[in-house]
């Protein structure tokens, strides 16, 4: 714990994520988990033949955002795209069943709910099947979500944007939340998708990975240099895409190298990895984004809302599946220290 960041400020943060609300935008997705054991090679091709012993069903992408923040508040909404298909079905049922408001989730028939299908055995990943079909909203369907930011911005503390490059976020969407939350003032965090390059002009934060932020800034991929700090090629894309951008600040997550903060006129901060084991990283990224977006909602300044999400996202990666973390959890992390 770095001695700036006393640890029982930070427990009183997450004290009071509990009255925040927040409303999360994005890409719905339902994560499919497919459990077993492999005891043989295919003879057929030389891959696992894994015997099947049980399927779980997750709220995946922004409703996996929506999810994690439902641990910390009853005060959370979601708002999407969702097919009338089984999978939409099941997943908005999965929802209102954590008590995650949907009343601004649209449901098309003709879109087809994206699938993430995980064969786990022996607590490791087998493969991945991906199910979607990428399609804009329709300019009704894109009318009524602005229509439905704007009703529901007053009411909120915070909304988190989650765009995986499925097709609901667009740039009049992500230019109209931009205008709503600077106007009432709200909290607006962001985790942008590297291949949409959308612009989120004066969101409260933005959070690409490393990946992400070189692809956002158009500069050409390089290694990881150790320690971050060291790093200019990173450093250079940082500067880049805060003034591009002029959000209020920018975290890199850096994977086992942690985070880097970047605010202007500040000195980048390093924020070291806390997780200490590795099980699965599926959703950390969205453990994170949904912990600094409460975190700021709850008061908590760029740096400690980081080291929460820092924290928040060691422990998810510590966890099989598309895990959730607790805010019980999160005060027993910082007490370790």
């Amino acid at each position: 714990m770095s001695p700036d960041l006393p640890a029982e400020g930070l427990r009183r943060i997450v004290a009071g994520f509990s009255g925040m609300r927040v409303l999360v935008i994005g890409d719905l997705m339902l994560d499919e988990f497919i459990w077993g054991k492999v005891s043989r090679i295919s003879p057929e091709a030389p891959v696992p033949v894994v015997q099947v012993s049980g399927e779980s069903y997750y709220p995946g992408g922004a409703a996996n955002v929506a999810r994690n923040l439902r641990e910390f508040t009853p005060h959370t909404a979601v708002m999407g795209m969702a097919g009338t298909d089984a999978a939409g079905c099941r997943l908005v049922e999965l929802l209102q069943k954590s008590g995650i408001d949907t009343a601004a989730v649209q449901r098309d028939s003709a879109v087809r709910t994206t699938v993430k299908t995980r064969v786990i055995a022996r607590n490791q990943q087998v493969v991945r099947v991906d199910r979607e079909q990428k399609a804009a909203l329709a300019p009704a369907q894109a009318a009524l979500a602005m229509e439905q930011v704007e009703r529901a911005a007053p009411e909120v503390d915070a909304i988190v944007v989650a765009d995986y490059g499925k097709g609901f976020m667009t740039q009049p969407l992500a230019d109209h939340v931009c205008r709503v939350a600077r106007a009432q003032g709200k909290i607006l965090a962001v985790d942008p998708h590297p291949h949409t390059s959308l612009s989120w002009t004066g969101a409260t934060a933005i959070k690409p990975n490393r990946t992400e932020a070189f692809l956002a800034a158009g500069a050409a991929a390089s290694d990881p240099v150790s320690p971050p700090l060291a790093d200019a090629a990173l450093l250079a894309v940082g500067a880049s895409l805060l003034q591009r951008w002029t959000c209020g600040f920018l975290l890199i997550t850096l994977g086992e190298d942690g985070m880097l903060l970047l605010e202007a006129a500040q000195r980048p901060v390093h924020i070291p990895a806390r997780g200490k084991e590795v099980f699965d990283v599926s959703g950390a990224g969205d453990t994170a984004i949904a912990v600094l977006a409460v975190a700021l909602a709850a008061g908590a300044t760029p740096r400690q809302a980081a080291e929460l999400a820092n924290y928040a996202g060691g422990i998810a990666v510590g966890k099989l599946g598309t895990a959730t973390v607790g805010a019980d959890e999160i005060a027993a992390a910082l007490e370790r220290g």
